[in-house]
């Protein structure tokens, strides 16, 4: 029988009413408590490592889960995380860089529902990711929820109320779950070969610009004051205008002679980006040689970031490490 470490950081599956509205408060032995149907298949220890609205998650957050798996790697053959699903793919990413080929399944799920309400979908998401963690074909970081399975690097909350939350992003499910089945659309444990590593740095001054129409380009001026890298987050394939009142040129001309790294990305959820198609993008990209998130979604593009610029700054290095693919993360790379 498998033994499995789970998790608890906090978030709506641990959380019960308050005054001032619903607040994580339920351990992480309570937790286990709901899903006794899981001694069946496993094992499961219990650690309360915080106990936070996923709000509130920051880098330290993600460094302190990985250290926690780290430390008792050897001695689980699984681990599940109990999340809030706010920054869930935030922290799901971030895993994927610290904790790399790893042949053991790392879990994260949550819920929509406290875990003690007479409905919700805590129960059934729990007992999947402690049955999937249990599964001898598992392995990598993975989100479990409402019976998919879904890469670390490709999970993104789409939609805040139902049951169905997390989606699957310009990649397929790994797999799915179905009452005690699952059922793996891929399936490739047998291709690790790498050993696992683990990350202790994170570089957190990475900033996020996010285009409007008539938005003013010296607001990048003010981030290089605050922030190592930026990522702009762009309309559709990728591009930056050119406004009669104000320029991006000059503005990231100036990033780039600090030192400091642009990526391009988009705000359209799925397909990905690719600056080469229009002027207003292509001239920008290899005018400064700018990178480009293309099929990565925005939690990853964030967070190996934060990974990369925590072990370099050399501006090859990060692009070297930029398109190196992690747990699934990137796969369409164009005019590098």
């Amino acid at each position: 029988m498998k033994r499995i470490l789970l998790i608890a950081t906090g978030g709506t599956i641990a959380s019960k009413r308050s005054d001032a509205g619903l607040k994580p408060l339920i351990s992480s032995d309570e937790l286990l408590s709901y899903v006794p149907s899981a001694r069946d298949f496993c094992e499961t220890d219990a650690l309360q490592l915080f106990n936070l609205d996923s709000t509130n998650i920051q880098p330290k957050h993600w460094l302190s889960m990985a250290s926690a798996i780290e430390s008792r790697y050897h001695d689980y053959d699984g681990f599940v995380i109990c999340h809030g699903t706010d920054t869930m793919a935030y922290t799901a990413a971030a895993l994927s860089y610290l904790v790399q080929n790893s042949a053991k399944p790392i879990v994260i799920t949550g819920s929509q529902k406290p875990i003690d309400m007479e409905i919700t979908d805590a129960k059934s998401n729990l007992l999947d990711s402690l049955r999937f963690a249990s599964c001898d074909d598992s392995h990598g970081v993975t989100i479990v929820f409402d019976g998919k399975v879904i890469a670390g690097t490709r999970g993104k909350k789409e939609r805040t109320k139902s049951y169905d939350a997390f989606s699957s992003i310009n990649f397929p499910y790994i797999a799915s779950i179905q009452e005690s089945q699952i059922l793996f659309y891929l399936n490739d444990k047998a291709l690790l070969k790498d050993p696992v590593t683990f990350y202790h740095e994170l570089n957190p001054k990475v900033g996020l610009l996010k285009l409007i129409p008539s938005m003013d380009a010296t607001v990048l001026d003010y981030m290089a004051e605050h922030y190592d890298a930026v990522i702009i987050e762009s309309f559709g394939v990728g591009g930056l205008p050119d406004y009669d009142t104000c320029g991006y040129y000059p503005v990231v001309e100036k990033w780039v002679g600090l030192g400091k790294t642009v990526v391009m990305t988009t705000q359209v959820t799925n397909e990905g980006s690719n600056m080469s198609i229009y002027e207003v993008g292509r001239n920008i990209k290899y005018a400064f040689g700018l990178l480009e998130s293309y099929d990565m979604t925005l939690e990853a593009t964030v967070t190996k970031l934060m990974w990369i610029l925590g072990q370099t700054k050399e501006r090859d290095k990060v692009k070297e490490m930029f398109y190196q693919t992690v747990n699934r993360d990137i796969l369409w790379k164009t005019g590098l």
